[in-house]
């Protein structure tokens, strides 16, 4: 299998508008980041992993032509909003796509594409919203899927894991009921913010401390604010197993 970043920035982006910080200056490609999103391969099936603003822009820039569904983490709109750009592989293959989410996200998901679930029109994206919980693994295509719930903040949210990869974004902490399905995993992908405390999310040292816990063969950190730094300034001060992410980097598993 393999593991595609299509986006490793927050909610605003890297650079974020109107910023004139030296990462937002930056330019160097790696400190360029668009709205987190993973894509899962293996074989003929792929996976897309959230569905930000920059779904279209990240479609085409990895040359993905086809989606066997879409796992959404949570509802956030830098997860979802992007999900009217499904109408090309609608148009491609003329069935709906095929959107996994907890009961309360897919509840949000329909208010916000209200246009999306009523009447059916032609030219409007096609979505078939299928409900999961956190306990109940799922296969797409020939790909296995385990949900890991984790908190962001305060707000249960979904993780995944595929095989021995685990992919955890906009996390906080993990409820100790869940680290029986994440132990052994060989490959993390966790969410680092930044340096400071924040409320909803791990900061660097929050994800180092995890990934050490964990004890994953390797880790690649993920949703990088620009108050991180440059790539170039923090990615020598990291342990040798753990790596910023950036976008467009591929990792097989």
């Amino acid at each position: 299998m393999k593991l595609t970043f299509l986006g490793t920035g927050t909610s605003q982006g890297v650079p974020v508008i109107g910023c004139d910080c030296e990462v937002c200056a930056s330019t160097d490609p790696y400190d360029n980041r668009l709205r987190s999103s993973v894509l899962v391969s293996a074989g003929d099936t792929n996976i897309l992993v959230d569905a930000g603003p920059d779904l279209r822009q990240q479609m085409l820039r990895a040359g993905v032509r086809h989606l066997d569904g879409i796992l959404l983490t949570h509802e956030h709109n830098d997860h979802v909003i992007g999900l009217d750009d499904v109408r090309p592989f609608n148009f491609s293959t003329g069935r709906a796509m095929t959107v996994y989410a907890l009961p309360r996200v897919a509840e949000q998901v329909r208010k916000r594409f209200e246009y999306v679930f009523g009447h059916p029109i032609p030219g409007l994206p096609r979505i078939d919203l299928v409900t999961i919980d956190k306990d109940s693994p799922l296969r797409i295509g020939n790909i296995d899927v385990q949900p890991v719930e984790v908190m962001h903040g305060r707000l249960p949210i979904l993780g995944y894991r595929f095989g021995g990869l685990t992919y955890l974004t906009d996390v906080k902490s993990i409820p100790e009921t869940e680290w029986g399905k994440i132990a052994g995993t060989k490959k993390l992908i966790t969410s680092a913010l930044h340096h400071r405390e924040h409320p909803a999310h791990m900061n660097l040292n929050e994800a180092l401390a995890f990934a050490t816990e964990l004890a994953a063969e390797h880790t690649w950190l993920t949703h990088i604010s620009h108050h991180m730094g440059k790539v170039a300034d923090v990615a020598p001060q990291l342990p040798p197993n753990v790596s910023l992410a950036h976008d467009g980097l591929e990792i097989s598993f």
